[in-house]
């Protein structure tokens, strides 16, 4: 009985060691790739060894920089986001320190601040990333000034917009008020020649009916002027 456990354990023991052989050699695949600048391979190799052992920090870490360096932001975040958990001293210090680069990257600077500081808390030293955490702070303050003149410049748009709104409802409504004030005082239709032919005929024979109209009385009158001295 004490046999079979032993070989059971010694089993074990030797099947974890084969895993974590394999672990190793990928990982020092994955390093050779990477200092050779091939980092889609150095990335393929961390994956396998994180296949062979998930809770290998080391391929975690290294993972996440394999990623940073492709530009792949999100992934290594969540990579170093992993590691942070699992690592210990300057090891925590560098996984905050490229978290913060990896959101700083993607100008996400509320966050890069706080993993710059949490690694300074790691280590305090560290004067690459004192320098990263005041050029995201000063990037941030940049950040806020420049939403403060587009908003500025979005309402004197707004504004200016408005104006030239209002300025054009204006003028239409002159044109509108012009058109119709043109309409009111628009000359009569003119009358035909005919009609005034026969008008003018018509006032020249009241004129000639009224000029007779007096000489008649006028003699009349005479007439009886004359009588009256006889």
């Amino acid at each position: 009985m004490k046999k079979t456990i032993i070989y059971i354990l010694l089993s074990f023991i030797i099947i974890n060691c084969t895993f974590s052989q394999n672990d190793k050699k990928h990982i020092r695949e994955g390093n050779k790739f990477y200092k050779n600048k091939k980092f889609h391979d150095s990335e393929v190799a961390y994956q396998k060894a994180l296949k062979k052992d998930p809770k290998s920090y080391k391929a975690i870490f290294n993972l996440g920089d394999a990623l940073y360096k492709q530009e792949k932001y999100d992934e290594a975040i969540k990579q170093f986001s992993n590691a942070n958990a699992k690592l210990k001293g300057n090891d925590v210090s560098k996984s905050y320190h490229n978290l913060g680069n990896s959101y700083l990257l993607q100008n996400k600077f509320d966050e890069s601040i706080n993993a710059y500081k949490s690694a300074l808390r790691s280590n305090p030293k560290d004067m690459e990333t004192k320098y990263n955490l005041a050029y995201a702070q000063s990037m941030k303050k940049k950040q806020e000034q420049q939403n403060k003149q587009d908003n500025k410049n979005d309402k004197q748009q707004n504004k200016q917009q408005q104006k030239q709104k209002q300025e054009q409802q204006n003028k239409e409504n002159n044109k509108k008020d012009n058109k119709q004030e043109n309409k009111q005082q628009q000359p009569k239709e003119q009358m035909s020649k005919q009609d005034a032919e026969r008008m003018l005929n018509a006032l020249q024979d009241n004129e000639k009916n009224t000029q007779d109209k007096v000489k008649k009385e006028q003699v009349t009158a005479n007439k009886k002027q004359i009588e009256k001295d006889w």
